[in-house]
Formats: structure tokens, C-alpha cells, sequence
């Protein structure tokens, strides 16, 4: 039997990333606002090809633009 997420298409990052967005969207207002300000990405990777190093970019506009393709 396939997982949910699999099933859905997701990535098991992405299922996390989803449940945790609607964990946090069902606070009441204060936990809430405290809650979203930890779940802010700061993460930055960059690609290499040909042994060089591309662009730094921010992780969370990179999973955007690979969602929108």
C-alpha cells in the first residue's frame, strides 16, 4: 500500500512542509504568529556544474519555481 503523500505526487519534505504550514495556520492568533516566525526558511544552496559553483539561491524560491514547472 502507497503512503498518502506518495500517492499525491509529494516529495516526504514537502508532505512535512505542507502539514506543518496547516499545523501552524490552526493556532489561535499569538501561538500562531510565534509559530510561523520559526517555520521560516533561511536555508540558501547553489548548484555545480562543471565544477563550479552557480548562483546562491534562497531554498524556499527555488521549491516555488520547481513547483511552478
Amino acid at each position: 500500500m502507497a503512503f498518502a503523500w506518495k500517492a499525491a505526487g509529494l516529495t516526504y519534505n514537502r508532505y512535512l512542509a505542507v502539514a506543518a504550514r496547516v499545523a501552524r495556520r490552526s493556532l489561535k492568533e499569538d501561538k500562531r504568529l510565534q509559530a510561523e516566525r520559526r517555520g521560516e526558511m533561511d536555508l540558501r544552496f547553489a548548484k555545480w556544474e562543471g565544477g563550479k559553483q552557480g548562483e546562491n539561491k534562497p531554498l524556499a524560491s527555488a521549491n516555488a519555481e520547481a513547483m511552478a514547472e
